[in-house]
């Protein structure tokens, strides 16, 4: 799916979200699922720098990939969310960047993620980065 259809499928779930639910699947799914997987690759972003402008004028919000963000919220139910510290959980719509991580998916994202730092899936963190205790929010 190009990100042209992506971003065409987003945009008409978005016009007609009061009909997106948990039940809700197909295209419109998998177009937010496949949107917040760029994101949370670094492959696409919800708000861009133009580094030849200055001010408010340099940045661009991708409205479609917010409204990607917005709609998942929609499509996904409230469930536990492991990880907590002293084995407790969350309570959230938003899984963590690392379930079902081990090893070798952290060895290959290249950063460090020290204890208590929590990171929502969609997050693009990137290699070389050493996570402190933090909370870092989706898009």
């Amino acid at each position: 799916m190009s990100h042209a259809d992506l971003q065409r499928i987003i945009e008409a779930a978005f016009e007609d979200r009061a009909n997106v639910s948990p039940a809700t699947h197909g295209d419109v799914r998998d177009a937010v699922e496949k949107a917040l997987g760029l994101l949370d690759a670094g492959k696409l972003r919800v708000a861009e720098r133009d580094p030849a402008k200055s001010g408010k004028e340099a940045w661009t919000v991708n409205q479609w990939l917010k409204k990607a963000v917005l709609l998942s919220f929609r499509l996904n139910d409230m469930t536990t969310i492991s990880g907590g510290p002293g084995g407790s959980s969350w309570w959230d719509k938003v899984p963590s960047k690392f379930e079902g991580w081990g090893a070798a998916e952290h060895a290959a994202a290249g950063f460090r993620s020290v204890p208590n730092c929590i990171v929502r899936r969609s997050a693009y963190i990137a290699p070389g980065v050493v996570l402190m205790p933090s909370f870092v929010n989706l898009g």
